[in-house]
């Protein structure tokens, strides 16, 4: 069972006293009208791609994705997030660091203002990749009644579904997910490392 996918995108905010890292605050809004605002830890602050944390995550219940536990209390995600792209990706972890798998999230293209604030919305679709495992596509179900209930438009539907379609491709042909998702680690996140990848 595949539990709210749309609240594990984030987390709650970090302790400041504690991250020496700025903070980016995501204006979340999952259609229809449910709006949030997420915080994370800035890594890395790259034109080409933005690296946060979402360090010791809330979720119990555990989260799971297709019969297994993602994430769970005390989760660790690293989340990456491309300017310009319809999704971001997450590495999930579970609390005693296991890495569990690669999560993509079919989004609008984010406005990243420069004050840390930025505003996206979750376009229902998801894509998954447990450890050496295929690519698995998520929530169709909840893309068709938004489409029905006309939260998203045909055009915006579309251009989700297409977005599934190129991340599909880029899989079969080897190029997805892009290298920097297996250079930032956890183990990376936690040593707040911002060494070119």
């Amino acid at each position: 069972m595949w539990r709210d996918p749309g609240g594990v995108r984030r987390t709650h905010p970090p302790r400041t006293d504690v991250t020496p890292h700025p903070l980016v605050h995501i204006h979340y809004l999952r259609p229809p009208d449910r709006k949030e605002i997420f915080t994370q830890e800035l890594l890395l602050d790259d034109p080409e791609v933005k690296v946060t944390f979402a360090r010791s995550l809330p979720f119990d219940p555990p989260i799971e994705i297709l019969g297994e536990v993602a994430l769970e209390r005390g989760s660790d995600a690293v989340w990456f997030t491309f300017p310009g792209l319809w999704h971001d990706i997450g590495r999930f972890h579970r609390s005693d660091g296991t890495f569990t798998g690669i999560y993509a999230n079919i989004l609008t293209p984010p406005l990243i203002q420069p004050d840390g604030v930025w505003h996206t919305t979750d376009l229902f679709l998801d894509l998954w990749q447990k450890p050496g495992g295929e690519l698995a596509v998520l929530d169709r179900d909840q893309l068709e009644e938004a489409l029905d209930r006309g939260w998203v438009t045909e055009k915006t539907a579309r251009r989700a579904e297409e977005e599934v379609a190129r991340i599909q491709t880029r899989f079969t042909q080897g190029r997805w997910p892009p290298p920097i998702v297996g250079h930032w680690t956890r183990e990376r996140a936690l040593g707040g490392t911002e060494e070119a990848s």
